[in-house]
């Protein structure tokens, strides 16, 4: 933040020089994070291939132009939605018509949000570092154009879009949970959701909380939602559609190929399945059907067991 291009381009640089020796196609590929995105990516891709003197996959979340891949932008946000469609279908429910809570204005929370306009819900709530928008009208397709210009391109802060926009109110600082909904994402940064947080959620008769961030939801928060039947789905499966994207980006660096946006969202979506099948599974073998944490947990310690 307050940083010039050229600052962020100079900073990545002399980070890349120094990470270059440590990474590669087939060592270890590193992918974007919070504060991390195209541009960046970028700067630290063009360092790498001045010093190495090779074109190849060694980092995902790259331009289009220079081996990336359809879907990845979007793919955490995407894929978080995927995984509570799948969610609500085990109790014979979906998206259409739900009121969605969602933290953050980055890339999760931008393509979480066109993921849940696309299934039929009405996302009514956006944030920053700052505070917190609410628009009792819905954010729809003109106005998340309106956040994704104003985050990626001017790098504003979300108060602007209440400006933007009468039928939205900006509130400073937390609170964003406060907000009655039936689906809560927090898409923001660890820690967001604490134990009040939740108590204010389970009140207002929320029925799904998903992380779309990495462990946005404190550990007693997790433990009260599951006690009083909220359906939770951690972020180890929930928000696994950016990195299983950056696995399809390798396969089309490794191929020299770039596959169709549609191909990749498809992926995409059966991947988020099989993880969702996976964790109930498990819950369901282990004793404890419908909790994802737990099905998660030891769906991935199963996996990892069984290759050693």
């Amino acid at each position: 933040k307050g940083k010039s291009d050229n600052e962020v381009m100079k900073f990545c640089q002399a980070f890349m020089s120094e990470l270059y020796r440590h990474i590669g196609a087939h060592t270890d590929v590193p992918a974007g994070d919070i504060g991390v995105g195209g541009r960046e990516i970028g700067y630290m891709f063009g360092q790498y291939k001045k010093l190495k003197n090779v074109f190849e996959g060694v980092l995902t979340g790259k331009g289009l132009s220079w081996g990336g891949s359809l879907i990845r932008p979007e793919a955490t946000g995407y894929g978080l939605v995927y995984f509570v469609r799948e969610m609500m279908a085990t109790k014979g429910d979906s998206l259409k018509g739900k009121v969605v809570a969602v933290s953050g204005s980055g890339n999760v929370a931008q393509y979480a949000v066109e993921k849940c306009l696309h299934l039929g819900a009405k996302v009514v709530t956006l944030s920053d570092s700052d505070g917190y928008i609410v628009d009792a009208a819905g954010i729809d397709a003109k106005k998340l154009d309106f956040v994704l210009d104003l985050k990626n391109n001017k790098r504003g802060r979300i108060a602007d879009y209440a400006k933007a926009y009468p039928t939205a109110k900006y509130f400073p600082g937390k609170g964003v949970w406060t907000v009655k909904c039936d689906v809560a994402l927090p898409c923001a940064t660890q820690n967001e959701l604490d134990v009040a947080d939740a108590q204010a959620l389970i009140k207002n008769g929320c029925k799904v909380v998903a992380e779309g961030a990495n462990m946005p939801t404190t550990l007693d928060a997790t433990k009260l939602l599951i006690k009083h039947g909220v359906l939770f789905a951690p972020g180890k499966a929930s928000n696994a559609g950016g990195v299983a994207t950056s696995g399809l980006e390798m396969a089309q660096n490794g191929q020299f190929l770039q596959w169709t946006r549609e191909e990749v969202d498809a992926r995409l979506d059966g991947i988020m399945k099989s993880i969702h099948s996976t964790c109930v599974k498990y819950a369901a073998e282990y004793g404890q059907p419908g909790n994802y944490v737990v099905g998660a947990n030891i769906g991935g310690f199963i996996k990892v067991a069984d290759a050693m």
